[in-house]
């Protein structure tokens, strides 16, 4: 009886490990960054805007899962935000008087255009352009490259954000 109970247990963590442990696919990864975009989108279009970027930053962002590596596309006095509440205060503006609220603009659309996506067993890389549109049709060009993890639940999370406007001479 204690060894059937045992091995119910150890059949258990192993199903439970390898659910935690499925690779992250270049799909997720895609997916991730479509509702990563749609979240941006629904921020600026939110009658609450605060409460619309504090859960997308828990749905997309793995600050509950340890580091994040934040270097948002128009920072350059607080260039790294390393905590939620400095990530909330970029896409909203709230504590820091270089952030006027970055996904307050408001955008209509948000598409990508990777120039690859790495996977490597639970984490992911990709790197490419994603282009903001603004309600009267302007579209600006930002380049990104982004790491991704997967949390507890097997959601894919970012934990490495940079972005920046295309340099120009």
């Amino acid at each position: 009886m204690i060894k059937l109970a045992t091995l119910s247990l150890a059949i258990a963590s192993l199903v439970s490990l390898s659910a935690q442990a499925a690779p992250i696919t270049t799909v997720e990864v895609e997916a991730a960054q479509k509702g990563w975009g749609e979240g941006i989108v629904k921020i600026g279009q939110a009658k609450n805007p605060k409460k619309a970027a504090v859960k997308h930053l828990e749905q997309f962002y793995a600050f509950n899962d340890g580091q994040v590596l934040f270097k948002p596309t128009l920072a350059s006095v607080d260039q790294f935000r390393g905590t939620q509440k400095e990530a909330l205060s970029y896409f909203v503006g709230q504590d820091l008087a270089e952030d006027k609220g970055f996904a307050l603009a408001p955008y209509v659309k948000v598409r990508w255009e990777n120039e690859g996506i790495i996977t490597d067993g639970d984490s992911a890389m990709s790197m490419g352009n994603y282009y903001f549109t603004k309600k009267n049709g302007e579209e600006i060009k930002v380049e990104y490259s982004f790491g991704y993890i997967k949390d507890k639940e097997g959601n894919v999370k970012i934990n490495l954000h940079h972005s920046s406007l295309p340099f120009k001479l």
